[in-house]
């Protein structure tokens, strides 16, 4: 019993010092990827907050026309003497003669003149701050500016990453954030607003890096598992935001609250690691050793360091598959495609939709009836059941049919929305948040099926086209405001009829659950005249065999 005993512990012994292959160094999941996800994904929600900091800071206000007749040098909002009839607060009540030298709810005229001068309720806003009062164009366009530098940032970030690593543009992007804090000590509207755009530019290229990172150390199997975390830290930078903005209305202290942490991210120079992948790409090979022998150290994983440590930079890429390449179409053979241009069509339209309809709802959430921050800090909190819904149903049941129908039903609850009178005030939120968690389904399966949808050739470029148009959609949001000024139903109504009308173009597009990825454009044009449209199953077995053909 004792050998039996001694033989079991040999044996476990034997399989623990079992060496792995060195490929599979960053396929275990282990407290190397824990940390550098926490980092990763703490960066990315400051950046979120940076992000939306504008719903808050910029907020609207209460203000009332000044009338320097009836009022001291330090004139208050609320007074006894306001006429009592409805104005306009970008109006001026004219005076009648004073009697007595005061002024009464029967001083003022019938006549009105256009106000020039304001009185602010707070001063928690930088509407009082820079005089926007009766200017909503200006007051939407620092959330504009905002998305310009991000669609920027999305431009360059890449390029950045590419040319200098992912790690130290992460870095900088983070760090330079902190320019945001300059706003602080702004007093001209040009200026605030350069400041704003600025800081989207620098700080949001740290998405692109930390997401490119996030997925290259996963390994194969974690790339969902990425993307689902590095999404649910960005919700998280929604939620905290609101909390924050709620205890700190003030915002010079909200701004200087977000912002000042961001220079606390230049120690991520020390626990921050590079991408092996990037420093092999890049003949970094020393430094690609290092960072795999710290993976497997922390990890756990049973390695042979002496053969890492003797390989040189050819075999080491060979070892990796680097050198393996395809050969890729170029941009304009989409456009000799009909099919392509289809699904080109649809998928920027899609991604428009989700970056306008999810921003555009978040932004005008703090216009619903009730208490401000708190209907902000519900509509982030839909996106996280969003996220569970989007992978269970695209996992379950498939990528175009939840999307029509989510669509769809967002687009009907938006509408919805718009004509629920704001007496029923549960009613009217509860079908906003709805709409809310909707389109948070949307967003995320519009990124997995408009992947699905190119081949391998033009994938990257139709990615980055699909993710410039939500960037344009995201740009457009922050305006949608002003319309309220005109009708409050008009915000609502234009998200519902874009999101049905994305519903209604998916209907031109194919499944692509359990079926195989194309590799060219050429593919997907021979097995769309193949295939027999009516017999599902034989279309998943032939475009199965001509892609096992083609690599063959």
């Amino acid at each position: 019993m004792e050998n039996d005993n001694e033989g079991n512990e040999k044996e476990i012994e034997v399989i623990e010092k079992k060496e792995v292959e060195i490929i599979e160094t960053m396929e275990k999941f282990g407290r190397y990827q824990m940390l550098q996800y926490f980092l990763i994904c703490l960066q990315a929600l400051f950046v979120t907050m940076f992000n939306v900091n504008y719903v808050f800071v910029a907020g609207d206000i209460n203000y009332r026309c000044r009338i320097p007749e009836c009022e001291g040098q330090y004139p208050v909002y609320n007074t006894t003497w306001w006429p009592n009839k409805n104005i306009d607060r970008c109006t001026r009540p004219l005076l009648k003669e004073l009697t007595g030298g005061t002024c009464t709810n029967d001083s003022f005229s019938d006549a009105v003149a256009v106000c020039t001068e304001w009185v602010y309720e707070t001063n928690d806003t930088v509407v009082a701050a820079l005089n926007l009062a009766c200017q909503p164009w200006k007051i939407n366009m620092i959330g504009t500016m905002h998305n310009i530098g991000m669609a920027l940032a999305m431009m360059g970030a890449g390029w950045l990453c590419d040319r200098f690593g992912r790690m130290p543009t992460l870095i900088m992007c983070s760090v330079g954030s902190c320019v945001g804090l300059l706003k602080i000590f702004t007093s001209t509207y040009s200026v605030y607003v350069l400041i704003e755009m600025l800081e989207a530019t620098i700080s949001s290229g740290a998405y692109t890096a930390g997401m490119v990172l996030m997925i290259e150390i996963g390994g194969r199997n974690n790339r969902v598992l990425a993307g689902v975390i590095f999404a649910y830290a960005v919700y998280l930078g929604e939620t905290f935001y609101a909390i924050i903005a709620m205890f700190l209305p003030y915002w010079k202290h909200l701004v200087a609250a977000i912002y000042t942490p961001s220079i606390a991210f230049l120690l991520l120079i020390f626990v921050l690691k590079e991408s092996p992948r990037w420093q092999l790409l890049n003949d970094k090979t020393e430094s690609a050793k290092k960072t795999l022998l710290l993976i497997a150290k922390k990890n756990k994983v049973n390695i042979d360091r002496e053969k890492l440590l003797s390989m040189n930079a050819e075999d080491l890429k060979k070892e990796y598959k680097i050198n393996s390449y395809e050969e890729r179409e170029g941009f304009m053979a989409i456009f000799k495609s009909r099919e392509m241009i289809k699904r080109a069509i649809v998928a920027v339209f899609c991604k428009f939709t989700v970056g306008f309809v999810y921003y555009g709802l978040m932004i005008n959430s703090v216009y619903l009836p009730g208490n401000r921050h708190t209907n902000f800090m519900l509509a982030t909190a839909m996106s996280f059941p969003g996220e569970l819904m989007s992978l269970y149903l695209m996992t379950k049941v498939g990528r175009k049919f939840p999307l029509i129908y989510g669509f769809l039903l967002c687009g009907i609850l938006c509408v919805a929305t718009g004509w629920v009178p704001e007496a029923y005030t549960w009613l009217k939120i509860t079908v906003f948040l709805m709409g809310k968690l909707i389109v948070s389904v949307c967003y995320t399966g519009v990124i997995t099926y408009t992947m699905e949808l190119f081949p391998t050739s033009v994938r990257g470029t139709m990615l980055g086209v699909s993710s410039v148009s939500g960037g344009i959609g995201s740009l457009l949001a922050p305006l949608t405001p002003i319309l309220n000024s005109v009708s409050v139903v008009l915000p609502p109504m234009i998200f519902g009829i874009t999101a049905l009308i994305s519903g209604v173009l998916l209907i031109r597009t194919p499944e692509t659950k359990d079926t195989p990825l194309m590799d060219t454009i050429q593919q997907v044009d021979l097995a769309k005249s193949l295939i027999p449209r009516k017999n599902n199953n034989e279309k998943i077995q032939i475009t199965y065999e001509f892609n096992k053909d083609n690599k063959d």
